[in-house]
């Protein structure tokens, strides 16, 4: 099976189509570009609650295109390094990863877990408890910004588990981390609790005060 497309293509290409047919809301379409630190200070604070949560209500690893392969294959395809051969099933073969949150490379699929960057329960505390399921499964599946899905090695991502930068980053590349983070909650409009939102006014003000693109999802 042949990739042509990147992520990045494929969510042009989706925009541009929803634009011809006129399906596409200019309010669910707006972009923000702002610098870090002043994207992290418009964060809306808010206190998280977690009453009601569960992982089933946030649908995920869907075949949204039908080719056989669900999100976390998609993830793995558009990430790798070494592009992998896809089978029969979406089986990938003799493709390579790199986990940036502790700088290790792979090669076996199953080393890998893909994380969302903001945590499904973390999601849910801080806003999309009031969602549709619709509008939590694309989400859980949100092919749309690379920022919100990364395949990393799967001890890393279960130690991290549904931590916010409050208690938890990687061992490397921590501004790095912190942007897509704040680029998450942007794009989605999720709160911050009071912790949450001083534990990255701090960390982001030893990173470099980069301008951030966000397209929000609704």
């Amino acid at each position: 099976m042949t990739r042509t497309l990147t992520r990045w293509a494929t969510t042009l290409l989706a925009t541009a189509t929803l634009a011809v047919l006129g399906l596409a809301n200019p309010a669910q379409a707006a972009t923000v570009s702002q610098p870090l630190r002043t994207m992290i200070a418009n964060l809306p604070v808010a206190s998280e609650i977690r009453t009601g949560y569960n992982r089933d209500l946030f649908p995920h690893w869907i075949d949204a295109d039908g080719d056989g392969c669900n999100t976390r294959y998609e993830v793995l395809i558009a990430e790798a390094t070494t592009n992998p051969s896809v089978g029969s099933g979406c089986t990938l073969t003799g493709g390579r990863w790199f986990s940036y949150y502790d700088g290790a490379y792979w090669t076996n699929p199953a080393d890998l877990d893909i994380d969302h960057v903001v945590a499904l329960a973390e999601a849910w505390d801080s806003g999309a408890r009031s969602w549709t399921t619709s509008r939590r499964q694309s989400y859980a599946n949100d092919m749309g910004d690379v920022r919100a899905l990364i395949a990393v090695t799967d001890n890393v991502n279960q130690t991290k588990s549904d931590q916010d930068p409050t208690t938890w980053v990687p061992s490397r590349e921590v501004c790095r981390y912190i942007g897509e983070w704040v680029a998450v909650k942007t794009r989605w409009r999720l709160t911050v609790d009071t912790a949450e939102k001083n534990a990255l006014t701090s960390r982001a003000a030893s990173c470099s005060n980069i301008t951030l693109t966000v397209t929000h999802a609704f």
